[in-house]
């Protein structure tokens, strides 16, 4: 009898930890209430403020500039394997040396690097552009006279006795 009892017992707890979870998870998503309608307009209202671009990360780019059209303010810059031409609009922030820039501060063969946002339409958007800074030439010109220096300078040898 006390057998019975402690084996009704195990099953009876082993059957409310399995189950008692699981009841529990699925009750709120089952217990909406009418009155709750407010919030999916609400959710309605923020996805309409928020646009789709705010949800995904802004992509990096950088490269040197291979034409500019103010009138459309885009800019165009030519990899190995295909060009593409980044729009410019009021939210791009766009900087040259550290300090605030214009559209009509990017030139051609000028490097720029930054960021953007792929439009539903395929556009590309820029978010930040940042003009200036290395070029694959300077690398080489900078490290060329590093290695320079580095066999000019006489470098003392002292060796311990």
């Amino acid at each position: 009898m006390k057998i019975n009892t402690a084996i009704t017992a195990a099953l009876c707890i082993a059957a409310v930890a399995l189950l008692g979870p699981g009841s529990a998870l699925a009750a709120p998503e089952q217990s909406a209430s009418p009155g709750a309608s407010a919030t999916p307009s609400a959710s309605a209202a923020a996805g309409t403020e928020a646009s789709p671009t705010a949800k995904t990360r802004a992509i990096p780019f950088r490269g040197s500039v291979s034409a500019v059209d103010t009138s459309a303010s885009t800019f165009t810059i030519t990899g190995k394997k295909d060009s593409r031409v980044f729009k410019v609009t009021e939210k791009t922030s766009v900087m040259k040396n550290g300090a605030a820039a214009q559209m009509s501060d990017i030139a051609v063969d000028e490097p720029v690097s930054g960021s953007y946002w792929k439009q539903d339409d395929g556009t590309l958007e820029a978010k930040k552009v940042k003009i200036g800074g290395k070029r694959a030439n300077d690398k080489k010109s900078k490290k060329g006279e590093a290695d320079d220096s580095a066999v000019m300078s006489p470098s003392p040898s002292a060796s311990p006795k």
